[in-house]
């Protein structure tokens, strides 16, 4: 039964530790671009469950200062990037997941930015999220509300998300920590508690057979 128990927590374990490595972190976009500059629109939408299948589809949107409706700019698929509105033309690169389906990360990196960039930009995850015997679609959007500067005056907004990236970062590494110390401990309690059970075991079965010995001898007297 310790043997088991024991197999149990070493897979407990090594789940836990691909799931950290795996860690998404929710970090918001900065908001502040210089003219002539690249810059990168962040988005980023974790899944509440890491261990559930899935695969997103992202779209862009773009609404310029003075616009009443937003335009579709850029599309991400399982086939690629696709640049919709030729304002952007060659001028987006997609900075998100890679080599993978399942994308948390939908940032896009705009070269050459320009004062018409200026604008709110709306960001869309079609995640399906596939179960044992259904399959689930989400929803979900972001905003990012840009303003392009002719030099860069770094903003309280930008500082703090910076800090609390870095933050969550360090936080869960030590939550990683943590956790691998707690399993390496329930695991060597775990094989000591075995070791122990072998040992005493072994004596039971080292007595049970000394003690038929002796009964045998006075049976032969």
């Amino acid at each position: 039964m310790s043997a088991v128990r024991l197999l149990l927590l070493s897979l407990l374990c090594a789940l836990f530790v691909s799931l950290c490595n795996g860690a998404c972190s929710e970090v918001d976009s900065d908001t502040e671009a210089v003219a002539g500059k690249g810059f990168k629109l962040g988005c980023i939408s974790c899944k509440m469950r890491p261990e559930v299948e899935a695969s997103a589809t992202v779209d862009w949107y773009f609404k310029a200062k003075g616009e009443a409706d937003y335009a579709h700019i850029y599309n991400y698929n399982e086939e690629g990037p696709h640049i919709v509105d030729e304002r952007f033309e060659d001028r987006v690169d997609w900075n998100g997941s890679k080599r993978s389906q399942d994308i948390q990360d939908a940032s896009i990196y705009v070269f050459n930015v320009t004062f018409n960039d200026s604008g709110t930009y709306r960001c869309f995850f079609h995640r399906l999220l596939t179960y044992e015997f259904y399959e689930y679609q989400t929803v979900v959007s972001k905003l990012v509300h840009l303003k392009v500067v002719a030099k860069a005056t770094r903003g309280t907004a930008s500082i703090v998300s910076e800090v609390m990236m870095y933050v969550s970062i360090i936080g869960l590494q030590a939550w990683l920590y943590i956790e691998m110390v707690y399993c390496f401990r329930k695991i060597s309690a775990a094989g000591e508690e075995a070791i122990r059970e072998s040992a005493n075991a072994e004596y039971l079965a080292i007595a049970s057979e000394s003690k038929d010995n002796c009964a045998g001898v006075q049976v032969a007297e």
